[in-house]
């Protein structure tokens, strides 16, 4: 158990709350409902849009915020009430989109409360329609999306090594290391994006503040609670910030070796119960 005071659980979705099947467990109900009998909160952060998490708010009786699209939007589970949003601007994002393709990946781009997309026979495009819950819609090109300002864009290809790839490549071109190349605190110093793999098959690419370690600090504003409070647990890169900004912080067993070096603790894999063994060994306990 943690030595220092843990008051919420800040939680990853795929890979960590759910299994390879997307699926919610007993055990991992279970679990939650022992940490608010605990009076420990519990939240969730994920790629996923606020739709794609309704369910599993649902099932768990969520009261915290949700924080959908790596924290590009936070919303209130009973009323999907939007608490706060950040978008990419059209031109960054049509940049975005341009270089991904030339990686060579498929573009999906999540915009209001849409998903679209080009090629209806893109990898993994039936498993995303199962996971967020609703369909795509198949377009010609990105225009109307880039209109309504894009919660995120996604890479989407099989080659692992291509979409790691792309991403080290995006986060060279739009992310720019403050202490590297800036004097001054100017505009040109501030990242334009943040991008990160949050499946091996997928690259995620949001506004800057749209990352999981701003989740943390959003949350801890919005509930009063100090991050150093946060528990958080996760299986992807894209979840390092959060464990960074978090007083405790957990890798799952099917987790990198990097994450599993950034992490507090490591618990089972994703379909060995890893979440709930987590809640019932390093935090409840």
């Amino acid at each position: 158990m943690p030595s220092k005071k843990i008051s919420i659980v800040l939680s990853d979705v795929d890979g960590t709350l759910v299994d390879s099947q997307k699926r919610l467990t007993e055990r991992a109900k279970a679990a939650i409902l022992k940490l608010s009998d605990a009076g420990i909160k519990f939240a969730v952060t994920s790629g996923r849009p606020p739709r794609g998490i309704t369910m599993i708010a649902e099932q768990v009786k969520l009261s915290a915020p949700i924080a959908a699209f790596n924290g590009g939007m936070l919303v209130d589970p009973a009323t999907m009430k939007v608490l706060t949003q950040f978008t990419l601007d059209a031109e960054t994002a049509r940049s975005v989109i341009q270089r991904v393709e030339e990686y060579g990946l498929d573009v999906w781009v999540y915009a209001g409360v849409d998903w679209y997309l080009r090629n209806l026979n893109a990898p993994h495009r039936e498993k995303e329609e199962l996971t967020v819950r609703f369909a795509p819609v198949q377009v010609k090109d990105f225009a109307s999306a880039l209109e309504q300002g894009v919660a995120k864009v996604v890479g989407v290809d099989d080659d692992y090594a291509l979409v790691a790839k792309a991403e080290k490549g995006i986060q060279d071109e739009f992310e720019y290391d403050v202490h590297a190349h800036c004097t001054t605190l100017s505009r040109d110093c501030e990242p334009h994006v943040s991008a990160a793999r949050s499946q091996p098959y997928y690259l995620d690419v949001t506004h800057p503040k749209a990352n999981k370690g701003s989740v943390v600090e959003m949350l801890s504003d919005l509930l009063g609670i100090p991050a150093a409070e946060f528990a958080t647990i996760g299986d992807m890169p894209n979840d390092v910030l959060m464990f960074e900004k978090s007083g405790y912080s957990i890798a799952m067993g099917q987790a990198n070796d990097q994450l599993k070096k950034s992490a507090t603790a490591v618990t089972a894999g994703m379909d060995d119960e890893g979440f709930a063994k987590a809640m019932e060994d390093f935090i409840l306990r």
